[in-house]
């Protein structure tokens, strides 16, 4: 078995990112020059400041401040949707430089992600998955060897793959398209294995800047369900699991 899990780290961020958005936002406002404005920031309560930026919508001023994160574990599937988010780059492991051969996998198959349906319905439908992708990894190594093995059948031999074939990825986004990123893929509507990314990824952000992302999450934290009809229904729980119900509600 070769299921692959899961992995999230944030390789790094702009530094001290709340001090350089208060700095930028309060430019906008004041005739100070950039010293003073420095200056000021160091003195001035940054957490409240950049809070009623984000109550204000005033989101520009955070797209100053990028986020770096490492990504492994994550399916073909998954890597499809998210590079949908334009405003982000991707480096993505090659299947046409890095090979999938038996020989080259210490388990000897290559590294795939089950979709938790299927480790729902239990052992033998998990057994069963598992052997497909074991008859994949003999397809596979077959054509490149057919191919004449090395880098140059990988490019032709991976059109076998599946989309559950694992891959890793560093992806960095600024702080105002991850909050929209947030707004898409932590609804419970998004796909499980991206809202679990978002989530993941969600959680190391706000530790780096918690006042920006404070309210961060899917779109119905701060306003109507925009899925409509097609709502979960379950707006209260998604509340308050991301520690948004307010006083009152």
């Amino acid at each position: 078995m070769a299921k692959a899990t899961l992995k999230v780290r944030l390789l790094q961020h702009t530094p001290e990112p709340e001090k350089l958005v208060a700095m930028a936002a309060r430019l906008c406002y004041s005739p100070s020059g950039i010293d003073d404005l420095a200056e000021d920031v160091i003195h001035s309560d940054q957490q409240q400041f950049i809070k009623k930026l984000m109550d204000m919508g005033h989101y520009t001023t955070i797209e100053h401040i990028s986020f770096t994160f490492g990504v492994e574990g994550v399916s073909r599937s998954l890597l499809a949707q998210l590079t949908r988010h334009r405003i982000a780059s991707f480096s993505v492991q090659s299947q046409r430089y890095v090979g999938e051969t038996r020989a080259q996998n210490k388990q000897g198959i290559f590294d795939y992600i089950i979709p938790e349906t299927i480790l729902q319905l239990g052992p033998e439908a998990v057994a069963e998955f598992e052997s497909q992708m074991t008859r994949i990894q003999a397809w596979y190594d077959g054509w490149v060897q057919k191919l004449g093995g090395g880098r140059a059948a990988y490019e032709d031999a991976r059109f076998v793959l599946p989309n559950a074939a694992e891959t890793k990825l560093v992806v960095t986004m600024n702080a105002r398209e991850l909050r929209h990123f947030f707004d898409l893929r932590c609804c419970n509507r998004a796909q499980w294995e991206i809202r679990n990314l978002a989530e993941q990824m969600l959680k190391l952000v706000k530790e780096a800047a918690p006042t920006i992302f404070r309210d961060a999450g899917p779109s119905c934290l701060s306003g109507p369900c925009p899925e409509g009809k097609l709502s979960c229904g379950k707006m209260p729980e998604v509340r308050k699991k991301f520690g948004m119900i307010k006083s009152g509600e």
